[in-house]
């Protein structure tokens, strides 16, 4: 089982497309209506494992702050606000599809983050750090800046949201952290690290996939029904992610060493997509299935750019690894 699993987070790139395709299947010639009940269980099968991986120590370092700092400004106060434009301007008439990409880029990083980081030889202690602060300042804004940006065209409920993200992130952020020190002081630091540390994100993954299974399996008839939607989807979402790796790439080579940045790249790019589904799902009920498809279709997007974008790491950054204190 574990060796599928990783195979299927290895090829997120084509298991994503997959279980789309599954899911439109399955929907188009079955009742489909059950999986709501799914949407909770495979939510905590999505976010609990990541947690149960994530060192939260690293909060602790010093140094690094110019990055940190930058970082915020650019997941906070720059790439929403791109997110919301594009929106507005492709998405005018269909507030869901345009909250869906706003969504994704209110919620930064992501493990696959700190993986990236490495691959590309960056400041993988600096992204950890990133990883973990944009994780806990996204959860805490993302409903003011719903509330704000499209409360006037969406129903939204700041209550429920910040309700959901506490079950979403908060609580298996607590129950992650105690999982992670109970196991080490079973089985001890080293046991942990090697052979129960890599196995949490692989179980992760079959949240990911359920979720897209499900988000797709629920809107399989209107999809279906048109299926030029998806392009018309995609070319906006490239748009974004084009946008954001050539801003984060400016800042990272005008202001950073190189491993400096390449971790602003990739915590300012990547985005916590399996949180921005949780909160899709969770949150706006059937309406959410709309939304999750714009998500889950930047996912296909997010993890081709940044496996090409490691291709090019050394001809935008140089080959020299230099890492600030």
């Amino acid at each position: 089982m574990w060796k599928v699993l990783k195979f299927l987070q290895k090829n997120l790139i084509w298991s994503i497309p997959l279980f789309m395709i599954l899911g439109l299947v399955v929907g188009s010639q079955f009742p489909v209506i059950f999986l709501k009940s799914w949407i909770v269980p495979l939510t905590f099968l999505m976010v609990y494992p990541m947690m149960v991986s994530m060192n939260m120590k690293q909060l602790l370092n010093k140094g690094g702050n110019k990055v940190q700092i930058t970082a915020l400004i650019i997941n906070f106060l720059v790439t929403p606000f791109i997110g919301y434009a594009i929106g507005k301007l492709v998405f005018p008439d269909q507030p869901l599809i345009a909250l869906g990409l706003l969504l994704a880029c209110l919620l930064p990083t992501s493990g696959m983050t700190i993986s990236w980081t490495g691959f590309a030889k960056g400041n993988v202690p600096a992204a950890v750090k990133m990883t973990i602060i944009g994780l806990i300042v996204g959860s805490l804004i993302t409903p003011l800046y719903l509330k704000f940006l499209m409360g006037t065209v969406v129903s939204i409920s700041m209550v429920e949201i910040f309700t959901q993200i506490v079950f979403i992130v908060f609580l298996p952020l607590v129950a992650g952290y105690l999982t992670q020190i109970f196991l080490k002081k079973s089985f001890g630091v080293e046991k942990f690290e090697s052979n129960y540390k890599p196995k949490f994100p692989l179980i992760s993954t079959i949240g990911v996939l359920g979720i897209v299974f499900v988000s797709m399996a629920l809107k399989a008839s209107s999809i279906l029904a048109n299926p030029v939607v998806l392009l018309y989807y995609f070319i906006p979402l490239i748009v974004l992610y084009a946008i954001n790796f050539f801003i984060s790439t400016m800042v990272g080579k005008l202001l950073f060493n190189r491993g400096d940045g390449i971790a602003l790249v990739y915590g300012t790019v990547m985005r916590n997509l399996s949180i921005a589904l949780a909160i899709a799902m969770g949150v706006f009920g059937e309406k959410g299935s709309e939304i999750a498809l714009v998500i889950a279709l930047a996912y296909i997007i997010q993890v081709q750019a940044a496996a090409w974008y490691v291709k090019f790491t050394d001809r935008i950054f140089g080959g020299n690894i230099a890492l600030e204190d």
